[in-house]
């Protein structure tokens, strides 16, 4: 998902999960009956949360909520408005940016993606160097500011690979989706009124002319298939006077002025500390003000919970019972999955028809009548119905959400995530293990709404919730169906589901998750 001209510091997780949809951890399950081992955290208390390489730094932390504890974005991510002349080093202050500001989620937007597209006359004339890539004109500034208001507002946004050797947009536009910092570069950042009203803090690169000319020599004949003649000539007929013209006085619109690019540490290490300050004003608490909210209403009509049969309540005895082995845990959970994923099946849309049977009657039946259905599942333990989905779903397609408690602040965090392309048409089965205060499954939520999922086309579904967990979904997400085999009643200190289950991760996968001391007082804010 990362574009060719949209670079991209996304948060990788130190599990890997990002197999083909076709992928099922059951392949990864050690044989019945090995010994338990112990779980690693995807994140230690004391290490820091990056990895350096030579080039890039890859961050171990994830993206925190972004919406409150009703569902609604209230933090949008802060814009840092990046201008100057063409080979200024813009690109290179923004990766200055990113490496010192050492947070998560961080966006780098080039304005470079949003050139228009060239009419034949226009492609004959870029050919011979004689068309205005330096002028406002060139920019498809109402696409630009729709796609940066979107990015801000934390939703998904498709963004234009543009070929600077064939002047032309490529057929297949990159998706980008999530960011806590969004920094866009380009000569024209500050030419728009409306892109402007969008940008939080706008910063001027100030770099001579004549190292300017040497660097786009050096980048169109090496990087654009250039020759030299031509480079010079686009020049002295557009760089030089677009920049005099367009360019040069929108440097009293900066807050700050960096002279000499990315050299400049003392002005970039300003910046990164202003921001820092900004992003630590819009931090969120949304799992402790679920977990602190008293819920007295009755349970929402939104809420489907499977019949309990005898034969439902024998599933549920065996896989709550401490003792069971984990070959019979994972054997009977696996009844119950497909037992609830055939009752949710029954809230998608259908139609009336009628076939004719081998007897050359007519049966008047139905048959589905959305578009299509996907399956999201909620890594690690969401993975787990993947399997009972797939078998009652011919061609379903699968996503993945990795969700995982922060340990410091006991909030989830969003590491990774990998949807099937056009999801907003489908509907989605968002699949989820257990829910206690329903934190990790309204981020979920949040992320499919984002990328344009309706809402009343969104099914959760769970094998086990506690009362909490749906209400928190439920008043947050009016129409989302939530559909589970049993809702208990309570959460004990630690946010476990009481009566419950256990850790269905830990039971079903072999592993031994971390163990928390829950009365002290700390620790009574996480989720264990």
């Amino acid at each position: 998902m990362i574009p060719m001209d949209v670079e991209r510091v996304k948060i990788m997780s130190s599990r890997s999960d990002s197999g083909s949809g076709e992928d099922s951890l059951d392949r990864l399950l050690p044989p019945a009956g090995t010994p338990r081992r112990k779980s690693a955290t995807s994140l230690s208390k004391t290490e820091p949360p990056l990895l350096r390489t030579g080039k890039r730094t890859i961050y171990t932390a994830g993206r925190p909520p972004w919406y409150d504890e009703h569902g609604a974005q209230s933090k949008e991510a802060f814009v840092i408005g990046l201008c100057g002349g063409s080979a200024s080093g813009k690109t290179t202050v923004a990766n200055k940016i990113i490496e010192a500001l050492d947070v998560p989620w961080v966006v780098l937007l080039s304005m470079d993606s949003f050139y228009k597209v060239l009419s034949p006359e226009e492609q004959v004339l870029a050919a011979q160097n004689d068309y205005n890539f330096d002028h406002p004109g060139a920019f498809d500034f109402e696409l630009l500011v729709a796609t940066l208001r979107k990015l801000k507002q934390g939703r998904s946004v498709k963004i234009p690979v543009y070929d600077f050797t064939t002047h032309r947009r490529q057929k297949d536009w990159k998706n980008l989706y999530g960011a806590s910092v969004i920094i866009f570069e380009g000569i024209m950042s500050f030419a728009d009124k409306e892109l402007l009203q969008l940008l939080d803090m706008k910063i001027f690169v100030d770099t001579d002319s004549d190292i300017r000319l040497v660097r786009r020599l050096r980048r169109d004949i090496t990087e654009r298939g250039r020759d030299i003649e031509g480079v010079i000539k686009q020049y002295n007929k557009f760089v030089k006077p677009a920049f005099e013209q367009y360019i040069e006085p929108t440097m009293r619109l900066a807050d700050i002025v960096v002279p000499r690019g990315g050299g400049n540490m003392v002005a970039i290490d300003l910046i990164v500390q202003h921001v820092h300050s900004q992003l630590e004003e819009r931090e969120l608490s949304v799992r402790a003000l679920l977990a602190s909210a008293q819920q007295t209403q009755t349970l929402p009509q939104t809420l489907s919970v499977l019949e309990s049969t005898p034969q439902v309540r024998g599933l549920h005895t065996i896989i709550r019972n401490k003792d069971t082995s984990r070959d019979e845990f994972i054997f009977y959970s696996k009844r119950l999955m497909r037992l609830l994923i055939e009752h949710a099946l029954t809230f998608l849309p259908s139609q009336p028809c009628v076939v004719q049977t081998p007897q050359g009657h007519e049966y008047e039946g139905r048959r589905h009548s959305g578009k299509g259905i996907t399956g999201v599942s909620i890594l690690r333990a969401g993975e787990t119905m993947e399997p009972a989905l797939r078998a009652v779903c011919k061609d379903v397609r699968i996503g993945k959400i990795l969700i995982q408690t922060n340990l410091d602040s006991g909030e989830p965090e969003l590491h990774y995530l990998r949807l099937p392309k056009d999801i907003s048409e489908d509907h989605v089965i968002l699949m989820d293990s257990t829910v206690s205060t329903g934190a990790a499954a309204m981020m979920a939520v949040r992320v499919l709404l984002d990328h344009e999922v309706q809402e009343d086309r969104i099914m959760l579904v769970s094998l086990l919730m506690a009362e909490l967990g749906v209400h928190s979904v439920a008043y947050a997400f009016p129409k989302v169906k939530i559909i589970t085999t049993a809702v208990d009643e309570n959460l004990d200190d630690c946010l476990h589901v009481i009566p419950g289950i256990g850790d269905f991760g830990d039971r079903y996968f072999g592993t031994d998750g971390p163990e928390f001391d829950c009365s002290d007082e700390e620790e009574q804010q996480l989720s264990c």
